[in-house]
């Protein structure tokens, strides 16, 4: 179980000075969640000073005013993707993802890279690439849940009907697959029939029986094919649940943590 994560001193810029407050919560306060890991990279201009700056909640006046209260998310020692008001140094070079106040991703901020990599142009370019399509990825995917639902019932009943039509279309497969056997099992039994009264088999018949066996095998096909449909609309929904549960998480963190600070 991962332990309660702690706010430590972090300074604030104001008009007339620097004022410090230590914010401090404990359980009910925190989470970890654990999300699909992602693995972009870029070098970050002036090494680990923008990094820093944001892991010691250091923002820019006018950053903070576009955005509110920005919360980090990272991957802690225990390999859970913990959410915070600052990411802890020794964390920061591995990579960490910048949330509005509503719990969307703003930004993703990748690894530091190696010395080997910062000689590669090319893997830097690539990494770069890799970094911004992984955050355009996440960014409308956040946007598309919360404009589409309000909770995790909502999407579990967009699941329902998603697979209620493949479902449909599976039992009609394989009820056309049970007719197509029906048949061949006709033919066959009149096949064997003519042989036991020593006429010739009717060639007519053969070739249906062929040709309902090779329909029977394009129809179980077509029935595994609506089967690995259903598994990953699930397997994408089941997406869309953790996903849409961690902001909510962050909305309710957010909402205790306002409390705690009122109180």
């Amino acid at each position: 179980m991962t332990s309660p994560m702690t706010l430590s001193s972090r300074c604030v810029p104001t008009e007339n000075a620097t004022a410090c407050e230590l914010v401090a919560f404990a359980a009910p306060a925190y989470i970890a969640v654990m999300n699909a890991h992602v693995s972009v990279y870029h070098r970050v201009a002036g090494g680990l000073a923008l990094p820093l700056l944001l892991a010691l909640g250091c923002l820019a006046p006018s950053l903070q005013a576009q955005e509110g209260v920005q919360m980090y998310r990272y991957i802690n020692a225990d390999g859970n993707k913990v959410i915070g008001y600052q990411v802890p140094p020794e964390y920061v070079a591995n990579g960490y993802e910048i949330l509005s106040a509503k719990g969307a991703l703003i930004e993703v901020v990748p690894r530091t890279l190696r010395d080997d990599e910062l000689q590669d142009q090319d893997a830097r370019d690539r990494l770069a690439r890799e970094a911004e399509e992984e955050q355009e990825r996440l960014r409308r995917w956040d946007e598309s849940l919360l404009l589409r639902y309000s909770t995790v019932e909502d999407i579990e009943a967009a699941r329902e009907r998603a697979l209620r039509e493949l479902k449909i279309r599976v039992s009609i497969l394989k009820g056309k697959q049970r007719s197509l056997k029906q048949q061949v099992e006709n033919y066959q039994a009149q096949a064997a029939d003519q042989e036991r009264l020593g006429y010739d088999v009717n060639q007519d018949h053969l070739k249906a029986i062929d040709d309902l066996q090779a329909e029977i095998v394009t129809t179980e096909r077509a029935i595994v094919d609506r089967q690995d449909e259903i598994a990953a609309e699930n397997a994408s929904y089941d997406a869309d649940v953790e996903r849409f549960t961690t902001l909510l998480d962050i909305v309710e963190l957010r909402k205790t943590l306002s409390t705690g600070d009122s109180g």
